[in-house]
């Protein structure tokens, strides 16, 4: 009975330590920043399954939401508010795109690397149509993918 009751455990307890594993990482979205006008600092986040990505408008007149062309299978899409901070934990491996809709056109995007995605996963968010501006951007983001 012990020997029972010591495995049904077993889920609970990988559940806890993936939890206590889990961090969050803050993303600041700008007019202004390193890279140039219109930016998400930084660009290109790399967590793990369970980590909590927070997007704060540093800056007004930013909202976060994630690029449907560029979401891993059965990843919840993702959509914040003017001016509001949203999070989002990631549940998928993969490549999840993220762009600022007001500032799009103007290469607002950022993209947020979960695990060690596939050849497969970097060729098609390569292929994503995007605005002349967040493709160029995007694609700097891509190269930096290991």
């Amino acid at each position: 009975m012990i020997r029972f009751a010591s495995l049904a455990l077993v889920p609970f307890i990988a559940l806890a330590a993936t939890s206590a594993e889990a961090k969050d990482i803050l993303v600041h979205m700008k007019n202004m920043g390193k890279e140039g006008a219109m930016v998400f600092e930084p660009a290109l986040i790399k967590a793990k399954v369970g980590d909590r990505i927070i997007f704060n408008p540093t800056d007004p007149s930013h909202n976060a939401e994630t690029l449907p062309s560029m979401l891993p299978a059965g990843a919840e899409p993702m959509k914040g508010a003017l001016n509001k901070e949203v999070s989002m934990t990631v549940t998928k491996p993969g490549l999840y795109g993220i762009k600022c809709m007001p500032h799009y056109t103007m290469g607002m995007v950022a993209l947020v690397q979960v695990g060690h995605p596939s050849a497969a996963d970097v060729a098609a968010a390569k292929a994503a149509k995007l605005p002349p501006l967040a493709a160029k951007r995007m694609a700097g983001l891509l190269d930096r993918v290991r």
